[in-house]
């Protein structure tokens, strides 16, 4: 008996939390609009993957109803927001992404999800804040859904961010490369020139972090209609060697191919042989080379491009 009023006990705290966390965080970040949360669940799933999935792996990884899910899609494809891509090994399986109506759709959910999470904890102490984030992980790893926890976590920009951007570049290259204030100047006028005329639909910034600090970024910018530039890719001496400049430029050629772009182009210079590695393993073709004396040395620019 007593074990009995001690599982009913516990079933009834479960119960009360889940009713108290839905209320608090797992609903409210997304009421107002114009997806339901299971719909909202699907976006964000596609929105951060760094592969495409198929249906049927979807709807596993999220305890979807099939029929449920195929509904949805079926939804979101109407509405021009998701695209299904044929899949190379097995003709009868498709991969769902979301095409650039879709990502400019759940900008603002994620935004709206990532202000509303930060204004919850910033009315904490530090203290209270770790303490939610270690009883989450730990029921989460109870619970079996937990994995290793990623070295890094990716997030797109917000303000403050170019600032980190352009400091970044040119504390890094002036130690590593010796190049003077001219090239922080130049990254300067790039960060600025994407916030003034940014379209979410088509371009892109992303701002890696490891242990809640800024360690990596990279940009995607429009240069036609057909042809996205992959801009200002930087990783920290702490973060390297985890995989991280190889993830940033995935993220650019997932993200050029949902919105449309049939090629990457980029700029780089022969002495950035660790980027030029990450390039060529990315399928990057050499396109062009020319000397050139700029932030106080003489380089070689290197055009790369690679087809989507």
């Amino acid at each position: 008996m007593a074990a009995q009023a001690d599982l009913e006990r516990r079933v009834a705290s479960v119960r009360r939390f889940n009713r108290f966390y839905t209320s608090r965080i797992g609903v409210l970040h997304y009421l107002g609009s114009d997806f339901s949360l299971a719909e909202v669940r699907v976006l964000y799933e596609l929105a951060h993957r760094t592969t495409a999935p198929t249906a049927s792996e979807l709807g596993k990884d999220l305890g979807l109803d099939a029929g449920y899910l195929s509904r949805l899609l079926r939804g979101f494809e109407r509405r021009g927001l998701i695209a299904r891509t044929r899949s190379d090994s097995d003709g009868r399986r498709s991969h769902l992404a979301l095409t650039a109506s879709g990502r400019a759709a759940f900008a603002p959910l994620g935004a709206r999800s990532h202000t509303e999470t930060a204004a919850l904890l910033s009315a904490l102490s530090e203290s209270d804040q770790e303490r939610i984030v270690e009883a989450m992980e730990t029921i989460e790893t109870v619970l079996g859904g937990a994995q290793a926890p990623p070295p890094f976590t990716l997030r797109p920009h917000r303000p403050g961010d170019m600032g980190w951007v352009v400091q970044q570049h040119g504390a890094l290259y002036a130690q590593e490369y010796g190049w003077d204030e001219r090239f922080e100047a130049l990254v300067a006028g790039i960060t600025a020139k994407f916030i003034e005329h940014y379209d979410p639909a088509r371009e892109r910034c992303w701002i890696a972090e490891k242990d809640g600090e800024p360690v990596g970024s990279v940009f995607l910018v429009k240069r036609s209609k057909t042809v996205a530039q992959l801009r200002l890719l930087s990783v920290s001496p702490k973060a390297r060697g985890l995989g991280l400049g190889a993830r940033l430029v995935a993220e650019c050629e997932q993200f050029a191919r949902a919105a449309g772009y049939r090629k990457i182009v980029l700029w780089t210079n022969s002495v950035l042989t660790a980027a030029r590695r990450i390039y060529e393993a990315a399928g990057y073709t050499l396109v062009s080379s020319e000397r050139h004396r700029s932030f106080g040395h003489d380089l070689v620019g290197e055009t790369w491009e690679k087809a989507l």
